[in-house]
């Protein structure tokens, strides 16, 4: 029997075959251009274009953490700490995490620089405040973990995701998890035979449609299953988190392909029709 492999709203694909994204940075050259040409150069190029820029060996997410550990350790809290704790915010650290990595640095830094950099990084979360204890409360509906942000196909989805696989014994399963209004592009699981994909809804409420159908709302419990090679979107609905399973059903020449954006007068329309 063939294995049933679930992920979460989008074909997982083995990390060699994503391309490789190169950290385009100006602020060398912008600061320092004329007064230290060379040193611009190496930070803009090298640091950032080479080293930065390898996330092939090292994804960002730990390159940022690695970086504003040392910056913490040496004291440094400076621009160049803010810089890279919003950096870090961008590569998916959470509140939660940021404010869980201070305070075990503090027990190995010191706990001055632990306190410098709680000062600095309570201003770049802010505004997630009331969004984690939104995130908290609705893990606390569901049985399965809401997971690690998404921010590997960030670029495909309006809004933040998040990732938890459940099990990879005999058959994987992942839950995948929307912030109010997340909803991934318009994409098509394609197949030559077989193929598609199937959600069940697990807590919340979001909403699937196929191109040229009324949407489906998805409520726990709900069962979609999606044909190979037809296009569809899926996500939160915009008064709710909302979270699903995915199954990735086997199928021969599977790929998956990403198209446009779910747009916001396409969106609102659904959410006008419920009312």
């Amino acid at each position: 029997m063939n294995k049933i492999l679930l992920i979460s709203v989008f074909t997982i694909l083995t990390l060699n075959v994503m391309a490789q994204e190169k950290i385009v940075q100006t602020a060398g050259r912008t600061q320092l251009g004329e007064f230290a040409p060379k040193f611009a150069e190496l930070n803009d190029d090298v640091l950032f274009g080479e080293v930065w820029s390898r996330t092939d060996k090292l994804g960002l997410r730990d390159r940022s953490l690695v970086t504003i550990t040392s910056l913490i350790s040496q004291g440094i809290t400076d621009n160049s700490l803010v810089f890279h704790l919003q950096s870090a915010k961008k590569n998916g650290i959470t509140r939660t995490e940021i404010a869980e990595i201070i305070t075990h640095i503090g027990f190995y830094a010191g706990w001055p620089k632990a306190w410098a950099a709680f000062n600095l990084a309570k201003g770049v979360w802010a505004e997630d405040s009331t969004g984690e204890d939104a995130k908290a409360a609705f893990q606390r509906e569901m049985i399965f973990p809401i997971g690690e942000p998404n921010t590997a196909y960030a670029q495909y989805f309006i809004g933040n995701s998040y990732l938890a696989p459940v099990s990879r014994e005999q058959v994987s399963i992942a839950n995948v998890t929307f912030e109010p209004r997340c909803r991934n592009n318009w994409h098509v699981h394609r197949a030559k035979s077989g193929g598609g994909q199937m959600l069940i809804g697990v807590a919340g409420r979001g909403w699937y449609q196929e191109e040229g159908k009324p949407a489906v709302e998805i409520l726990p419990g709900t069962v979609i299953h999606i044909p190979a090679n037809v296009k569809h979107w899926h996500g939160a609905a915009a008064d709710s988190w909302f979270a699903h399973l995915a199954f990735e059903v086997p199928g021969e020449n599977t790929s998956n392909e990403w198209l446009e954006p779910v747009t916001d007068e396409e969106y609102n329309k659904l959410e006008q029709n419920k009312q």
